[in-house]
């Protein structure tokens, strides 16, 4: 605990409780209140430009004086595969026509690296927020100096020993411990390399014993007893995705937010179908599609999510939500429909109670 509360200290935030960035779900309100409960808000801005992102981050200043966290996808840019993104735009004509709309004849690389995007580094360099984070790997040495030497607050996401190692090299402030129960995208450097899968536990504890960093745990944690769990295993704090998908503040639409009070939560599944890289999600027709026995490898990530996201946006208009990317973790039945705040205020709660 004296991990934690130096933590907690150095943060300037009052609990152990961090709101996972989930770019596409995150925005201003979200982080804001957050924050303004006294724990750290997020924004995820991997799918935005330095334009929109700064308009975020100008957006949840105004709504709160608290540090909150930045987030940007450190993924190394997949070479245009025209043969491979055309087998896998083949095998998706069926759901095209479903959806009334010819495939596209080339994908995109929709979301720009942040190792390729000097603008946001810029952005972030003058925007100056408490804290910014890294998921799919690691910036350049320079940048990491450079953020640092600005007073910003440096975290990564790991998945295994090895990437904790490259991260505490790097010079990170401190590190997210990703289980394999997460939801959303699996932080992995490299994800052709072999997975371990380790759950949140096992890899808090081997990072804990192994890595000097606090180390924020993050997989599965949905509720106050969880995150005294993870604090009890060594954890400086815990990091919560899908239990604040449900708040109010958060961009899910309808569709999302129905299916994860439905029994459809209790059914995930960790896929690179959606996106081209690992992700955890609700189960939908887009993902047994795709893993059809026979089916051909996904286009590499992003070209496969420009795929998914130009079919679900044709699928949306006729009412059918079957090809959306519901990211949600293995916690997903225990979600809460609360005000970001109040489940702030819910958790802390019982994270004090005896058990």
């Amino acid at each position: 605990m004296n991990t934690s509360a130096s933590f907690l200290s150095r943060l300037g935030i009052k609990h152990p409780i961090i709101q996972a960035p989930m770019a596409g779900t995150s925005t201003p309100q979200l982080a804001a209140a957050v924050s303004n409960a006294g724990g750290l808000g997020s924004l995820g801005i991997g799918a935005n430009t330095a334009d929109q992102a700064q308009l975020a981050i100008e957006d949840t200043r105004r709504l709160t004086d608290g540090p909150f966290n930045v987030n940007v996808f450190c993924h190394a840019p997949s070479a245009y595969d025209a043969a491979r993104d055309n087998a896998w735009l083949r095998h998706l004509s069926p759901l095209f026509a479903e959806a009334g709309i010819a495939p596209p004849t080339a994908l995109k690389e929709i979301y720009k690296s942040f190792l390729q995007d000097d603008t946001v580094f810029e952005m972030l360099l003058q925007q100056r927020p408490a804290v910014v984070s890294f998921h799919f790997g690691l910036p350049t040495a320079e940048h990491i100096k450079a953020l640092r030497q600005a007073g910003i607050y440096t975290i990564a996401s790991a998945t295994n020993l090895h990437e904790a190692t490259l991260i505490e090299q790097a010079g990170i402030d401190a590190i997210v411990a990703q289980g394999i129960e997460a939801g959303g995208h699996r932080g992995m450097f490299d994800p052709e390399a072999n997975d371990e899968r380790l759950s949140t536990s096992v890899l808090v504890r081997l990072l804990v014993q192994r890595i000097r960093l606090p180390i924020i745990a993050a997989g599965g944690i949905m509720d106050g007893q969880g995150i005294k769990s993870v604090l009890n295993l060594g954890a400086a704090a815990a990091q919560l995705g899908t239990a604040f998908v449900l708040c109010p503040e958060s961009a899910a639409n309808a569709s999302y937010r129905e299916n994860l009070k439905s029994e459809r939560a209790a059914t995930t599944r960790l896929t690179p179908v959606l996106s081209g890289r690992p992700a955890r999600g609700m189960v939908n027709r887009f993902i047994e599609f795709g893993e059809t026995a026979g089916s051909p490898r996904p286009a590499a990530y992003p070209y496969a999510y420009d795929a998914a996201k130009q079919l679900n946006a044709a699928a949306a208009k006729q009412g059918n939500n079957e090809f959306a990317a519901q990211w949600a973790g293995q916690g997903a039945p225990l979600a809460r429909e609360l005000p970001a705040a109040e489940l702030v205020s819910t958790l802390v709660t019982e994270l004090a109670c005896e058990p």
